[in-house]
């Protein structure tokens, strides 16, 4: 049993991280919902070029981690990368406040981010994971509330930044709109910042080995110089789409050989679940090409093909800036969550709940229906090609519904069949594939570029639904493909539990002909 005090103390450090997360998320989505019409509009970037600068620039904030959570558990300590990494990100977002028109110095402010990222992003999560160790009763109920945190500091800034850049656009002119609303992003992580150094005291016991000893300033200063270098070196792979496309390539063959060295050397025990999260992993891959859309295709189809107006029955009740309409996704995850949480809870009681795999499954089809709500677009679109701005909440609450099918157990599914010894490890490569699928969902989106001699709503209206179509149809594809490995997931899974089983029992290392034979 875990006394009060000890609660309040967990409860405590707790609301640190929460709070510094919740605003570390404003600041990335609130810079997200405008980077790639910031390319398109200020600097007269083509769709192509942005969607793939973004795919790329997505990749590198996704692999960064992977680096970042090993620096904090072995050089510096977790707490100290954490807040590291959050000064970057202050700094990353106040250079994107500098007016100009250098895409160059665009790309280091990324670069910068990407630095800043890789440093908070697994170490921020890995603090909650220690937080709550050895209270397994607790440790779901505050991931998801964490999952939370990151959904409402999006839907704060993700409504607030478009508002903010088209009001200073409007009063003040010069474009001064753009860095304002990225000034904001700066300044929430500097409130997170000082809001953790105001509650500091309630983690001075959390953290790495690293934390517990006197900082190295050594170690800090070599960090720090290898940072400068991997500014520089994302800015380099963003300005050059082949050295991109090759660091991904490169990157997704580096998954897939840690998969495949840990399943060839590790204990025979341990193989059904490696193979079963590498099923998965590859399904996640898939999932986020659909979910890189909302900030590339489906952001360029809102600023050109919807009308920003909410009309209900004919009575107007109020106008969003195209880039608000990002704002739907965290906004369906607090409406779904609580109610996907109790359909789970009611499931598990009738002994009726899905596998993960099932669960994959059925987010596929629900992500089709999504994209089908957006390619059915030229069926509802005025005279102008303009659509309803209710199209766009109910594609988003599809996709959404998806991502709490698939992406939201992603991280639930490593626990789950990936061996301890291996979690982080595991979870870096978890990170390392996402960012991948970024960068393809970026080359997807390429694929409703509108050609820049193109303005006619009519004429834009087509190629973005034969998009959406075959997004559908490709979503289709997958949920096939996932109920199709339903069997081997299974036997998968009834195995990785047997020798679960076996291992907690105490029957030792060596693996039982039984058990091996299944």
């Amino acid at each position: 049993m875990i006394d009060s005090a000890a609660k309040n103390r967990q409860t405590k450090s707790f609301s640190t991280i929460f709070l510094i997360e919740m605003w570390e998320r404003f600041g990335y989505y609130g810079m997200q919902a405008l980077i790639v019409y910031y390319m398109v509009q200020r600097l007269g970037f083509a769709d192509e070029r942005a969607t793939l600068v973004w795919g790329a620039a997505a990749a590198l904030i996704y692999v960064a981690p992977a680096i970042g959570g090993w620096i904090g558990d072995k050089i510096l300590g977790t707490r100290r990368t954490m807040l590291l990494g959050a000064a970057i990100l202050s700094i990353g977002y106040g250079l994107m406040v500098v007016p100009g028109e250098s895409v160059w110095f665009l790309f280091c402010a990324l670069g910068v981010v990407v630095v800043g990222n890789g440093l908070f992003k697994a170490n921020a999560g890995n603090l909650v994971r220690k937080i709550y160790e050895g209270d397994d009763s607790k440790i779901d109920s505050a991931f998801t509330i964490y999952y939370m945190a990151v959904n409402l500091g999006a839907m704060i800034s993700q409504l607030l930044t478009p508002w903010l850049k088209d009001y200073v656009n409007e009063h003040y002119g010069n474009e001064l709109g753009w860095h304002v609303a990225f000034a904001v992003c700066a300044v929430g992580m500097i409130l997170g910042l000082a809001n953790y150094f105001l509650m500091r005291k309630a983690m001075s016991h959390i953290g790495s080995d690293p934390d517990s000893r006197p900082l190295n300033w050594g170690k800090l200063g070599i960090v720090l110089a290898l940072g400068v270098v991997a500014v520089f070196a994302s800015a380099y792979i963003l300005e050059h789409e082949a050295v991109a496309r090759a660091f991904v390539y490169i990157a997704g063959i580096t998954v897939v050989g840690i998969f495949t060295w840990l399943i060839a050397t590790g204990q025979r025990g341990e193989r059904a679940g490696l193979i079963a999260a590498l099923v998965l992993v590859v399904q996640t891959m898939f999932y986020f090409i659909f979910y890189q859309q909302m900030s590339t295709s489906l952001n360029l189809f809102a600023l050109r093909n919807v009308d920003p107006a909410f009309n209900v029955f004919g009575a107007h009740l109020w106008d969003w800036s195209p880039a608000q309409f990002q704002a739907f996704n965290p906004l369906w995850i607090f409406i779904l969550s609580p109610i996907l949480a109790w359909v789970y809870s009611v499931a598990g009681r009738n002994k009726k709940d899905l596998s993960i795999a099932g669960k994959f499954a059925l987010g596929f089809v629900i992500v089709a229906a999504g994209f089908f709500i957006y390619g059915a677009a030229g069926h509802f679109a005025d005279s102008s090609g303009k659509v309803s701005s209710w199209l766009m909440v109910w594609g988003y609450g599809a996709i959404s519904l998806g991502e709490l099918l698939v992406s939201a157990l992603g991280l639930a599914m490593i626990a789950r069949y990936v061996p301890a010894r291996m979690g982080g490890f595991m979870m870096g490569a978890y990170y390392v594939a996402s960012g991948v699928s970024q960068y393809l969902g970026g080359v997807v989106a390429t694929y409703a570029s509108v050609p820049q001699d193109i303005t006619e709503p009519l004429q834009t209206l087509p190629i973005y639904t034969a998009l959406f179509n075959r997004l559908g149809i490709a979503a289709l594809v997958c949920a096939v493909i996932a109920i199709a490995v339903l069997p081997l997931m299974k036997r998968l899974s009834a195995t990785h539990s047997a020798e679960a089983v076996i291992e907690d029992s105490g029957a030792g290392g060596g693996i039982p002909t039984v058990a091996s034979e299944e």
